[in-house]
């Protein structure tokens, strides 16, 4: 389980643009869970992921991985057991070196490899058989430079290599965003499987509301640092795309929007 307890988090502190994002905040989550996360600009999504993986400090509180307080844990640590695929395709991968070379540092992640070779060439058909599945072709590419790959190549083998080490929680930050429309249902319906079929505790932010309503185990909405929607079960399916645009439309209102 994951647990945000009595966050405080300020920008600017001290300044004339202090600006208080978080306050008390609360949130959890269960094991197991796939949790689509929604909300405007500035709502507070992407700095609640910073948090969790440690890429930003917070000025209170705490944050709890199955009770265990890892607030004081550095960002590269916490990377031991968690996946993250950003929404940029380039950040998951390195473009000077091949697949190959990419899938097999990220095997190793978290492992010594002293001074031995940084590619097991006996891995290279387990590693065709994990890219078999996304029908890119990828298998059959192993020693081409990831540079030379597209987007939509680029983030499914983020996603792969995110996963190929046992992870508590699988980061998700508008990671389709950047793809157009066909590649980021690729992408979408191979989050999905992977998710399914590793039985992952996952938080997803995005912009696509369909994406939201069609996939994971609950939604939330957030605005201005808070948690304003929060649907699981019976009560996410019974949602569409319209209930979740509605919010939207009266945050806008009231904002002055």
């Amino acid at each position: 389980m994951l647990e945000l307890r009595e966050i405080y988090k300020y920008y600017n502190p001290g300044t004339v643009n202090e600006m208080c994002l978080f306050n008390n905040f609360n949130f959890k989550v269960d094991d197991g869970e796939f949790v689509a996360v929604v909300g405007s600009n500035g709502s507070g999504k992407t700095s609640m992921l910073n948090i969790i993986c440690g890429s930003i400090p917070i000025d209170e509180g705490a944050v709890l991985i199955n009770g265990t307080n890892i607030t004081n844990m550095p960002e590269y640590k916490r990377m031991g057991r968690i996946g993250r695929v950003f929404q940029n395709p380039s950040m998951g991968t390195c473009p000077s070196m091949t697949i190959l070379e990419n899938m097999a540092m990220a095997e190793n992640k978290g492992k010594a490899y002293n001074l031995g070779k940084g590619v097991n060439k006996k891995r290279e058909e387990a590693y065709r058989e994990l890219l078999r599945p996304l029908n890119l072709g990828l298998e059959d590419k192993l020693h081409v430079k990831v540079g030379a790959l597209s987007g939509g190549q680029r983030q499914a083998m983020s996603l792969l290599m995110s996963t190929m080490t046992p992870l508590d929680f699988l980061i998700l930050d508008e990671h389709t965003a950047a793809l157009d429309p066909k590649t980021a249902e690729i992408n979408m319906h191979l989050t999905d499987q992977i998710v399914r079929e590793k039985k992952l505790t996952s938080i997803m932010v995005t912009h696509n509301l369909r994406y939201a309503i069609e996939y994971g185990t609950r939604i939330v909405m957030m605005h201005q640092g808070k948690v304003i929607l929060d649907k699981k079960g019976e009560e996410k399916k019974n949602m569409n795309v319209d209930d979740v645009l509605d919010l939207f439309n009266e945050i806008s209102i009231e904002c002055g929007n």
